[in-house]
């Protein structure tokens, strides 16, 4: 269906005035709630201030009598529920209630209005009451002339505040709706003024594409429109006089094709070669002349010959194909085939190839990264899901299940921010955004320091961390937290994956320009397959053990990317049920 441009310029700017005015809206709702809810507590305190300095008098001079008179009359000539209470936070009168309710009534001492009011003389909250089942506005009043003798407390219900709120919301919305409808019409009228000369370009321009070049578009004003107009009647002459010559320069591009990046080849009608650039020789390791030559000897794939057919002998205009080709590896090419025409008949074709080898790798480790992730986040999120529907749908009353349920939420949730966290860390290191700081280091120092933190972890596991490292070892050229986030990740792995009562021995020795540090422990092992992808991101051995114990699969890729970024190399050593041993190198000062 068309749409004419005026409906849609109209459309667009309706929209911006739409998301303006939304964000108008938003913005005055927000206020406009927290101005009503300031202008109640307001008033609220003022009110318990004034019933409070009557009440001093009162309860020096009367008894209870005279108090419930004078908390019935405050509250109906106020329109409040008015509460008095003691030091003590016993209520010693309530508008709400009889003499015999309020007798009943729970002690208000860590009411939070009133602890405020006992200690800074006025306070006030917002929360649900328990007495009357209504969301309250408190505002409370420490009264007594000298010496303390009580609070007194007015309260509003929330209702009457959203009752006020949500009348001036409406008239602001009904404001907003006549104001975007007006400004609507008035833009409409206004676009439809200013397309008209477009109106009558577009018809003499289709005249001009069906060939006819006689046309010219009367310039009626002097603006950019009239502008426009002059410019088009120019190209219009100008692409009559030079449609012939770019038709005869086409044949003229063999230098460009040659300087070309991608691979270009050029064949006849016959399908015969007549150029191919030096990239396209390199790309596919061709040595020699190739002129005169079929596609099919020179590149020995038939997929490339069907598409010189398909594009001469079927009359396709352009063809467009992704093969693949063994070179001393596989590459992935996409090939662009055009037809070569000349006065409007076929003389051979074009075919550009571009290197997408790479880009379809990436593609592949993005798919695999996406997917590992999605299905790394799955069982967590599907654990917090149904734990929280099952709280939802009544367990929260059930107080030690709900806190069971709460344990495992809260516990799969940190193995989701450490997922997330690992991600970030992987996605900065291998971007170049995570920048290592490389300064002298003491190895035996920051061996220290790594063993102390996990310690208790170790201890609470049965498992014993021994180290040995020669006093004479030299420092070596590192980032401190970077190091010690490799040594981490390292002695973490070894203490999930060990035995029970087992051992982890660290060591680190002097190799020429570099410093290795051997992390042994007395663990499940690792198969010879395992070994080739353990440093892959995701990759894990043991996939049941690993999420159980709070594995993400990254722990060891990342390690990997730093000791990289350190001009070092890590590598492993590991036979089934005797243990592993995770190496890497850090130069020396």
């Amino acid at each position: 269906m068309r749409i004419n441009v005026y409906y849609k310029i109209t459309f667009i700017f309706g929209i911006i005035v739409a998301v303006i005015f939304c964000g108008i809206y938003a913005y005055l709702n927000s206020n406009l709630k927290k101005h009503t809810l300031e202008r109640v507590k307001e008033r609220l305190s003022k009110e318990a201030q004034l019933a409070g300095s009557f009440l001093a008098e009162i309860m020096v001079d009367g008894g209870d009598n005279s108090l419930n008179r004078f908390v019935d009359e405050i509250s109906k000539d106020l329109g409040r529920r008015v509460t008095v209470i003691d030091l003590n936070g016993k209520v010693l009168g309530d508008s709400d209630l009889g003499i015999e309710e309020v007798s009943k009534v729970e002690n208000h001492l860590l009411r939070p209005e009133v602890v405020q009011a006992l200690k800074h003389g006025t306070g006030g909250s917002v929360r649900f009451s328990s007495t009357v089942n209504k969301e309250m506005l408190y505002e409370a009043y420490r009264f007594g002339k000298g010496m303390p003798l009580g609070v007194v407390r007015l309260s509003a219900p929330l209702v009457e505040i959203k009752l006020i709120s949500g009348e001036l919301r409406r008239l602001l919305i009904i404001s907003f709706i006549f104001a975007f409808a007006f400004i609507l019409v008035i833009c409409l009228i206004v676009f439809l003024i200013v397309s008209k000369p477009i109106k009558r370009m577009s018809v003499i321009t289709s005249n001009v594409i069906a060939g006819d070049f006689s046309k010219r578009i009367p310039v009626q004003s002097n603006d950019e429109i009239g502008d426009m107009a002059k410019a088009f009647n120019q190209m219009t002459q100008q692409s009559k006089l030079r449609l012939e010559e770019i038709t005869l320069n086409k044949l003229r591009l063999e230098a460009v094709i040659l300087s070309m990046f991608d691979g270009v080849m050029v064949v006849d009608i016959k399908g015969t070669i007549l150029l191919m650039n030096q990239p396209l020789k390199d790309f596919l390791i061709i040595k020699g002349d190739v002129k005169g030559k079929k596609s099919i000897e020179v590149m020995r794939h038939i997929q490339v010959q069907e598409i010189v057919d398909s594009v001469i002998k079927k009359k396709k205009k352009v063809e467009s194909r992704e093969i693949s080709i063994f070179c001393n590896e596989e590459k992935t090419l996409l090939v662009h085939a055009t037809p070569i025409l000349q006065s409007y008949r076929t003389e051979g074709a074009v075919l550009v190839f571009h290197d997408m080898t790479e880009l379809r790798r990436l593609e592949k480790v993005r798919q695999d990264f996406v997917a590992n992730v999605s299905h790394e986040l799955r069982t967590p999120m599907s654990s917090i899901k149904g734990y929280t529907e099952t709280l939802i749908d009544g367990a929260v009353e059930d107080k030690e299940n709900a806190v069971k349920f709460l344990e495992i939420i809260y516990t799969e949730s940190n193995r989701m921010v450490s997922l997330i966290d690992d991600i970030l860390d992987l996605s900065k290191i291998e971007s170049g955004r995570h920048k290592i700081e490389l300064r002298p280091c003491n190895i035996d120092t920051i061996l220290k320091n790594v063993i102390a933190g996990l310690e208790k972890y170790a201890k609470d596991n049965s498992i014993i961390i021994r180290k040995s490292v020669p006093d004479d070892l030299p420092n070596i050229y590192a980032d401190e937290s970077k190091l010690s986030q490799i040594l981490l990740n390292l002695l973490d792995n070894a203490i999930k994956y060990n035995n029970a009562c087992g051992e982890i021995s660290i060591t680190a020795r002097d190799t020429g320009d570099f410093v290795q540090i051997d992390v042994h422990d007395t663990g499940i092992g690792i198969s010879p397959e395992d070994q080739a992808r353990i440093f892959e991101r995701f990759y894990r051995v043991e996939k049941a053990r690993s999420r159980r114990l709070g594995g993400t699969g990254l722990g060891l890729s990342i390690v990997k990317h730093i000791v990289q970024a350190h001009k070092g190399d890590v590598f492993i050593k590991s036979c089934p049920g005797k243990g592993s041993t995770f190496s890497f190198t850090i130069p020396k000062v």
